[in-house]
């Protein structure tokens, strides 16, 4: 086995290794269970940033000498990846709009509650107060 086809069974190995994880983050977020992702842990992470050291240094010209089983190998593992990563990526964003309306919703109630019955502001409007709440906004 030569350099590149070494290299390209790289890729597919952290490749394969990132659906899996990719795969367990998209049915945690399926059960509402976004705490039980594992593509936060420092190892996925550090993984993460190999995979992509390696795929951004890959030579497609330089794979056409390996053979073609492993070019599709390669091409479904990656295919694959892309597939599940867009997927995730998609519930992460449905569950950030999903928090930020509910903590907007919250903070609004909050800020309906304490506003006083009669207003006596210089308009004749209740001064507006923030009810501001800090969010994460990471998921």
């Amino acid at each position: 086995m030569n350099a590149e086809e070494q290299r390209i069974e790289r890729l597919i190995a952290m490749a394969e290794r990132l659906i899996a994880v990719l795969e367990s983050d998209i049915a945690a977020l399926r059960a509402g269970k976004p705490r039980d992702m594992r593509s936060i842990e420092p190892e996925i992470l550090r993984l993460t940033a190999l995979y992509g050291r390696e795929a951004s240094g890959f030579n497609p010209n330089a794979a056409k000498s390996a053979s073609a089983e492993l070019r599709r190998r390669l091409a479904d593992a990656t295919g694959r990846f892309r597939d599940l990563l867009g997927t995730q990526m998609r519930l992460l964003t449905r569950m950030r709009g999903a928090t930020e309306g509910m903590i907007r919703a919250v903070a609004e109630e909050i800020e309906r509650r304490r506003a006083p019955l009669s207003p006596y502001g210089a308009t004749g409007h209740a001064p507006r107060q923030s009810g501001a709440m800090l969010y994460n906004s990471v998921v």
